[in-house]
């Protein structure tokens, strides 16, 4: 029987994360240039008679752009989670209507990252998981500390196997 938290008997959460912080680094700069652009614009157009519809509605399409630029990426990133248990891979992602995929570690055949240059420096990457079947290959992108998370995951695949192998006997 699943537990509160959607677990089963005998689960338990060993890593749970969302997409590193750099994936919020553009929305996080467009807002400071809408915020900086409409403070210009404020600023330095001269107040004219009857400009305060004006700018009321320069404000409104600021928070608009920003609502739509930054505020939905914020709220994607913050909503995603990655969940790693002693029996699976859980992706949890969604604002409105939530999406779920798991994926259990005794079906998994190989983990691997991939970090390019900038990655490194941040210490992120790409986690790729494989398994057998119809959707073969998982690309996780933005992967905090991926290298450690590599090898709890392999090391995780490992230990499950052993537990059904000594089960089936």
């Amino acid at each position: 029987m699943a537990g509160a938290t959607g677990l089963s008997e005998g689960e338990h959460l060993v890593l749970r994360m969302h997409q590193h912080w750099k994936t919020i680094l553009r929305p996080v700069a467009t807002l400071a240039l809408i915020v900086g652009g409409t403070l210009v614009v404020l600023i330095f157009v001269p107040p004219v008679e009857h400009a305060t519809a004006g700018r009321l509605g320069l404000g409104a399409a600021a928070l608009v752009l920003a609502i739509i630029w930054v505020g939905r990426p914020l709220l994607r990133w913050w909503t995603t989670s990655y969940e790693l248990t002693n029996r699976r891979l859980r992706l949890r992602a969604g604002v409105v209507t939530r999406r779920g995929r798991d994926f259990p570690l005794s079906k998994i055949s190989d983990v691997s990252f991939a970090q390019g240059m900038l990655d490194r420096m941040l210490g992120c990457g790409r986690l790729v998981v494989e398994s057998p079947g119809e959707h073969g290959q998982l690309v996780l992108t933005e992967i905090p500390r991926v290298q450690q998370v590599q090898s709890a995951m392999f090391q995780l695949v490992e230990d499950e196997q052993a537990r059904l192998t000594r089960e089936q006997q």
